[in-house]
């Protein structure tokens, strides 16, 4: 969820108030972290996951699952034993956005031994049995993408209802109680309340409903002249959701800006195998995925910054959500794709470059910080800037995109890091664990063959919204890059608009800039130009490098054309020294990806689909039961225990050689090696 602040937390009045003393502090913050860390080097491989649960609680009398708002209790237990030997435990607990979230991660991180790969589905395995060990006979902690009846009627435990009536609400929400946030940190409810405020309305989330024979129109609770919408109105429908996220550390900040450019193409790809949520407030919806869902959620744009109203009050218009994928390469070589209007402050730009940061991360860092900060703390305002990092930490971490570019922090052994976000969490520790080591293998793959997966940065926002679409894995295609070899060289870092002569940017006189991606501003709307001073050309040279592939043509290749990403990663592993153990688990989860990718087994959101229209109780009206909602739990329950095999999710089982430990005769070999250099 990012950066838990302690303290009390602001009203939005002042909030809003110190938004641009957060932002000036910011920047020189992250200016000043830039050049006490930029020239570090020789940082290892580290790498590790963070999987997020949701608890919930059977009543099998009435056949009812709902929500268990335990999480604050919970954490208090798991969180003992880091208390008492915080360098010797195997799991670290944190809150998350909902009372029925945690959030777990291995105790340490991950390393570049290729036995490391082992460890991770053990270390899942043990995470969800110490949380299973403080549960009551009828809860369950999984590892679902959504609660499919989030947000109707009684569906937490203790039961509450909304009140959107309170005047002190935070979500002021028909659907999702302020009981069913966390309420063991104040950040959480503060958000929710100021992202609410900032907006200038509740948010609006906006689902298509799957219609089926019976489906009546307009669903309960839809907008005017929208009947077939299914609308949540809170935070909670987003950030109530779970997912698989990935960070590694990079060797130095070239090779952290590389990983950033690299994998973000392949974010709406990983989006589209990993989809896991097709049901929203108990309807059968036309999308498979979280995304828009916790894009909309948090999406504190006034009307303004929406483009409904002409910009009087705020200073852009703003393409996205603060939630969503992003907007520009960090790299020389992903230059001349950054092929989308970029919006940012002129003057915030050229504070970063008198600062000596280069014009590619400055912009970056720019258009992060025209977003104001929706959450801060009394004790936080005042702050050293040669040594915190907070006010900049503020607004990084409430820019939630598919990457996220982290520089270390302060004072710590922690190095330059990239995070991967799009993944939806699956059911089994297997399915997590196998998407885990294939992206980290793809890393490996990356740096070592030098790929080159970079498309148009537009290619990839076409992919993110095809990848949420109802059966995408199987039915979509998207846009991928038909050789991936490294073909060209590039000029480098350089600063401010000596990369690509003037920079290009078209100043309004409030101070916005809207550029440097080959775009001007008129009017207060972006307009694309021809030839952009990134570098970018809209020619035929570019477009022939890119082609529309189907899921199982990127992972698993095509016949005279693209080699695929399992491939590719089976040949590099045939260069590596690897273990019998960890290679028979590594090949059983690429060929579980290659089976998902190619169709033969089906996502958890066609699965869970698939038993709401099997289910006796189902009447054709996309209406997903408390029954049908309990049932298909129980079942996931069965499944992620090992209890129940459902061919068409996972095959026929699977049952790798995964270990909590490295063998004792690897780490002799290890030792040897580190002996003899």
């Amino acid at each position: 969820m990012g950066l838990l602040s302690e303290g009390s937390p602001l009203s939005w009045e002042e909030t809003k108030a110190l938004a641009q003393h957060v932002r000036e502090h910011g920047i020189q913050q992250f200016i000043n972290l830039y050049h006490r860390l930029k020239d570090r080097q020789g940082d290892v491989l580290k790498w590790g996951d963070e999987v997020e649960y949701v608890i919930v609680k059977f009543d099998e009398q009435n056949r009812v699952a709902r929500v268990s708002l335990k999480a604050q209790s919970l954490l208090a237990k798991l969180n003992e034993k880091e208390m008492a030997d915080p360098q010797g435990v195997k799991s670290l607990w944190r809150p998350e956005y909902g009372a029925y979230m945690i959030e777990g991660t291995p105790g340490k991180p991950f390393g570049g031994l290729m036995a490391h790969f082992n460890l991770v589905e053990a270390n899942m395995r043990y995470r969800r049995q110490e949380v299973t060990e403080l549960l009551d006979k009828d809860e369950c902690v999984m590892s679902i993408t959504n609660f499919p009846r989030l947000g109707c009627p009684e569906f937490t435990h203790p039961i509450y209802n909304p009140n959107p009536e309170d005047p002190n609400g935070s979500a002021k929400s028909l659907y999702f109680p302020d009981e069913a946030i966390f309420p063991g940190h104040p950040r959480f409810k503060t958000l929710t309340r100021n992202i609410r405020m900032r907006r200038g309305e509740k948010v609006a989330i906006k689902l298509k409903v799957f219609k089926d024979e019976n489906t009546k129109l307009p669903v309960e609770g839809s907008p005017v002249n929208e009947p077939d919408v299914v609308l949540l109105d809170a935070m909670g429908f987003g950030m109530g959701c779970c997912c698989l996220q990935l960070t590694f550390q990079a060797c130095n900040i070239t090779e952290a800006r590389t990983l950033y450019d690299q994998l973000a193409p392949l974010c709406p790809i990983m989006l589209a195998l990993t989809a896991a949520s097709p049901i929203y407030r108990g309807y059968l919806t036309e999308s498979d995925c979280r995304w828009n869902v916790i894009s909309s959620s948090v999406d504190c744009r006034t009307q303004e910054e929406r483009g409904l109203k002409p910009l009087k009050e705020n200073k852009f218009r703003i393409a996205k959500s603060r939630y969503d994928s992003i907007d520009s390469y960090l790299s020389p070589e992903g230059d001349q794709y950054n092929d989308v209007p970029l919006t940012y402050d002129q003057q915030v730009y050229e504070n970063l470059l008198d600062g000596g940061i280069d014009h590619l991360l400055a912009q970056h860092v720019a258009h992060l910080f025209i977003r104001d900060t929706v959450s801060l703390f009394s004790e936080k305002v005042h702050q050293n800037d040669e040594e915190d990092t907070d006010h900049f930490e503020n607004i990084q971490s409430t820019n939630w995109q598919t990457m996220r570019f982290k520089p270390p922090p302060p004072n710590s052994s922690i190095g330059w890091r990239v995070e991967f976000r799009p993944c939806e969490a699956q059911i089994s520790d297997f399915e997590n664990a196998a998407l885990v080591c294939f992206v980290v293998l793809l890393t490996r793959v990356i740096l070592s063959y030098q790929l080159n997966f970079l498309i148009p940065i537009s290619k990839v926002d076409e992919n993110m919204q095809r990848a949420q679409k109802r059966d995408a894995c199987r039915k979509e295609k998207f846009w991928f890059r038909k050789n991936v070899r490294k073909t060209q060289k590039t000029n480098g870092y350089t600063n401010g608009s000596a990369a690509n002569g003037a920079n290009g940017a078209a100043v309004h006189q409030n101070g916005s800039v809207v550029t440097t991606n080959g775009t001007e501003a008129n009017n207060g709307e972006a307009k694309m130009q021809i030839g952009g001073t990134n570098g970018y050309h809209h020619n035929s040279d570019l477009e022939d490098e890119y082609e529309l592939m189907s899921i199982g043509e990127i992972f698993n290749g095509k016949a005279d054309g693209f080699p695929g990403l399992v491939p590719l990663i089976r040949s590099y592993l045939q260069s590596m020294e690897v273990d019998t153990d960890t290679h028979c688990t590594i090949e059983q989860y690429l060929r579980f990806i290659e089976r998902r990718a190619s169709g033969e087994l089906v996502t958890t959101a066609t699965w869970m689909r698939e038993q709401v229209l099997k289910h006796p109780d189902y009447k054709k009206d996309s209406i997903v039961s408390d029954s049908i909602n309990y049932d298909i739990l129980k079942k996931i329950e069965a499944i992620q225990k090992g209890n129940l095999i459902e061919p068409t999710l996972l095959g026929q089982g699977n049952h790798t050689k995964t270990k909590d430990f490295i063998p004792m005769a690897i780490q002799k070999h290890l030792n040897v090696c580190c002996e003899s250099i």
